[in-house]
C-alpha cells in the first residue's frame, strides 16, 4: 500500500548503494541523467540541493545534442527503476553507440542485463515493490555515489533517524480536505522549481487529479495575469454576461511553498502574489518548507506532499498506488 510505503520512506535513507564494475567507472565533468518519470526525479532534487552542480535531466529518446568537444567529458546515466523503460534504454544504447562514457540506475530488468553484459558501471536498487516515484531516497543516494559526494551521502543518511513520515499524516489529510473539488497548481521559487514539480507529479500519479506547477519570478511575468478576470489597467472590468470567464478561475487551489532561505524579492514577490489571489477571492495556502538542513527541508516537504496525494486519491474513493492508465498506454504502443 501507498501509505505503508510513505511510513517507511525515510528507512530508504539508511541504504548504502554499491558501485558494480566500479574499475570501469570514471566520473565526468559533466553528467546527464536520462529517465523518464519517478526515475528522473531524484535529478531534478539535486539542482535544488546544489543548483552549481553540472548536472542535466534528459526526459526523452536518445540523447540531448551534445557539442563534439564535451563527448569525451560527459557521462550519461540511464535510471530507470524498473530497468525496463524504453525511452531510457533507447539513451544508453546510443551512448554506447557514440562512444560516451555510461552507467546504469536500476532494479533490475533490461538495463542491468546490459550492463552486466557490456561491462557497464551500475547500481542496484532495492527491489521492494514500491512504486518508482515512492523509491526517491534509493534513488537520490545512487545519484550521490555516482557524483562522488560522499559528505552529502554521510548527511542525507541521517534522514533515516531524523525525518518521521508519520508526523506528516493528519497535516496531509487535512491538506486533502481542505482541497477537496479544486486542481492543485504549486508555486515555489526557481531553485525550488524540483520540489513544486514532485508534488504535481504525487497529485497526478498518487492523488488521481490534475495539477499544474510554476516558478516565481518567472510566474509573475506571465500565468499570474491569466487568474485577473476583474481588473484591466486599474480599472473594473465589465463581466461577461454569463459569467464564463469567472468560471474559469473556479476550480483552482494555489499551493504557495515558501522558503526562507529563498532570495529576499522572491520572498516579497511570493508574499505580495498570494495577497493580490486572495483579493481576487482565489483559494491560497502557504507551506513553509521547514529544516535547517536543505535535504530535510526537500525531503519533509515531499512527504507531506505524499500524504496529501494519499487521502486526496482516498476521498474520491480512488485507489492510489497503482498507475492503470500508464499501464493501459504502455501495452497500446507496444
Amino acid at each position: 500500500m501507498m501509505s505503508d510505503a510513505i511510513r517507511n520512506f525515510a528507512k530508504q535513507f539508511s541504504y548504502e548503494p554499491i558501485i558494480e564494475n566500479a574499475e570501469k567507472f570514471e566520473l565526468k565533468q559533466h553528467v546527464i541523467v536520462a529517465g523518464m518519470g519517478g526515475s528522473a526525479l531524484a535529478a531534478g532534487l539535486l539542482k535544488t540541493w546544489d543548483p552549481s552542480l553540472r548536472l542535466s535531466v534528459h526526459r526523452d529518446y536518445g540523447l540531448p545534442s551534445i557539442a563534439d568537444d564535451e563527448k569525451s567529458e560527459t557521462l550519461i546515466i540511464s535510471s530507470s527503476y524498473s530497468g525496463n523503460t524504453e525511452e531510457t534504454i533507447s539513451a544508453y544504447d546510443e551512448a554506447g553507440e557514440k562512444g560516451f562514457a555510461r552507467v546504469v540506475v536500476a532494479v533490475g530488468g533490461k538495463l542491468i542485463e546490459a550492463a552486466k553484459r557490456d561491462g557497464v558501471a551500475y547500481i542496484k536498487l532495492p527491489h521492494t515493490g514500491i512504486q518508482p516515484r515512492s523509491a526517491l531516497g534509493f534513488s537520490f543516494k545512487a545519484l550521490l555515489k555516482f557524483l562522488g559526494l560522499d559528505d552529502a551521502l554521510a548527511h542525507v543518511s541521517s534522514l533515516a533517524t531524523e525525518l518521521d513520515p508519520v508526523s506528516f499524516e493528519e497535516d496531509g489529510k487535512k491538506l486533502a480536505r481542505e482541497m477537496q473539488g479544486f486542481v492543485p497548481v504549486i508555486y515555489a521559487s526557481t531553485r525550488n522549481e524540483s520540489i513544486a514539480y514532485n508534488w504535481k507529479i504525487k497529485f497526478n500519479e498518487t492523488g488521481k487529479i490534475p495539477a499544474f506547477y510554476n516558478f516565481v519570478p518567472e510566474l509573475n511575468h506571465n500565468e499570474m495575469t491569466g487568474f485577473d478576470p476583474v481588473r484591466v489597467y486599474g480599472h473594473e472590468s465589465s463581466p461577461d454576461s454569463n459569467g464564463a470567464r469567472e468560471k474559469l478561475n473556479m476550480p483552482f487551489y494555489f499551493l504557495f511553498l515558501r522558503d526562507a532561505s529563498d532570495h529576499s524579492r522572491i520572498q516579497k514577490r511570493m508574499s505580495v502574489l498570494e495577497g493580490l489571489y486572495r483579493d481576487r477571492g482565489l483559494p491560497v495556502k502557504v507551506i513553509d518548507l521547514q529544516g535547517a538542513h536543505p535535504f530535510y527541508k526537500i525531503f519533509s516537504s515531499l512527504v507531506l506532499a505524499d500524504w496529501t496525494a494519499v487521502f486526496t486519491a482516498e476521498q474520491y474513493g480512488l485507489e492510489s498506488e497503482q498507475v492503470p492508465m500508464v499501464e493501459e498506454f504502455k501495452k497500446l504502443v507496444v
